[in-house]
């Protein structure tokens, strides 16, 4: 009997011994799944790195640069964007009903009185009128008026001219040159060489009848007055009322096929320019006339073109009356702390307005050439 119950107990010892012992091997594998899970936790991230992949946005990207044939909208913007960040002069105030810059093209009469700087009569004057003529026709055509409207839209993103409603269209036959009107003398505005629009247009013509075209370019008031002396063939300018003088003064005929010698086709518009901070708040004006108000109210520093262009002579009809500011440089002379007549070009105006954190008025066209090619112009 008492071996019996010693192999009992012998036998429960051995059973109790194996059940401890599954348990630790099972206590002992389980850890092992643990550490398995952890091990597929990291995989996970690395699963997550995928969308890494999806640095996309690098793709994003490269649809930009699918933009590019165009020539266009892409890069365009991209130099514009690049040129704001590092020009400070901004527009500040435009589309007024008072800042349409309208654009004419006019022949110079082979019979005017021509004069020299000094008043004097100028002789033996002589003056390219099949050459002229052949420029004015294509300007008016539908091919020079459609590429003047397109210009700009591809490397800025906007349109710099637009054509004006009833401009004269000409359907005349354009002669190919000859060794005796092969060179035609434009005088002109700085604005439509300075914004790049006559070295747009200019080689379409030349290379389609093969003139060679030589742009004199100006204030308008310069313009004309190099016209007047015998200088140029045509004129292409923006200032109505000194266009209409030289019409009167026997300066300016009628092409054939033509009405009249002042022939209106394009115009943008003039804007104001000023620092990004703008001091005097001429974006929150009610109009451009009263944003020149407080200007001047504020004398806040304003750069003039000074030389009797059309911007200047706008800009002159934009001054509140009572400060009496003409282009006689006595009419400014108590204002000179604030007011800057430059006597130059709009590319350097533009320039100088930048550097000296000033206000001017300026053709659009021209201001957004000078922030694309990041305030410098040539």
């Amino acid at each position: 009997m008492k071996k019996l119950v010693a192999l009992l107990l012998s036998a429960i010892m051995v059973l109790s011994l194996a059940a401890c012992g599954s348990t630790e091997a099972e206590t002992t594998a389980a850890p092992a799944e643990t550490t398995a899970a952890p091990a597929e936790t990291t995989e996970a991230p690395a699963t997550t790195e995928a969308p890494a992949t999806t640095e996309a946005p690098a793709t994003t990207e490269a649809p930009a640069t699918t933009e590019a044939p165009a020539t266009t909208e892409a890069p365009a913007t991209e130099a514009t964007t690049e040129a704001a960040e590092g020009v400070n002069l901004t527009i500040l105030y435009e589309q007024d009903d008072s800042m349409i810059n309208t654009y004419s093209v006019l022949a110079v009469n082979p019979e005017a009185p021509f004069v020299d700087a000094d008043g004097k009569a100028v002789e033996g004057v002589e003056l390219n009128t099949v050459g002229a003529a052949a420029l004015i026709n294509w300007l008016l055509s539908e091919e020079g008026e459609q590429a003047a409207a397109a210009y700009g839209y591809e490397q800025y993103g906007e349109y710099l001219f637009y054509l004006l409603d009833g401009a004269p269209v000409s359907t005349a036959e354009i002669p190919a040159a000859t060794e005796e009107t092969k060179q035609i003398r434009l005088s002109t505005t700085t604005s439509v060489n300075d914004s790049g629009l006559l070295g747009y247009l200019l080689p379409m013509f030349e290379e389609k009848y093969g003139y060679s075209v030589e742009v004199y370019s100006a204030g308008t008031g310069k313009a004309i007055a190099n016209a007047k002396m015998g200088n140029a063939d045509l004129i292409l300018v923006h200032a109505k009322a000194q266009e209409e003088a030289f019409i009167a003064d026997g300066f300016a005929y009628v092409i054939e096929g033509m009405e009249t010698e002042r022939l209106s086709f394009m115009y943008n518009f003039f804007v104001l320019c000023g620092p990004s901070e703008d001091p005097v708040g001429a974006k929150d004006c009610a109009t451009v006339k009263d944003a020149f108000a407080k200007i001047a109210e504020q004398k806040a520093p304003f750069i003039s073109r000074g030389d009797g262009s059309g911007t200047h002579t706008k800009e002159l009809s934009l001054w509140p009356e009572a400060l009496g500011i003409t282009d006689d440089a006595a009419s400014f002379a108590d204002y000179v702390d604030w007011y800057t007549s430059a006597n130059a070009g709009m590319g350097v105006c533009l320039t100088m307005a930048e550097e000296m954190h000033a206000y001017i008025l300026s053709d659009k066209a021209t201001f957004l050439t000078f922030r694309a090619n990041n305030g410098q112009m040539d």
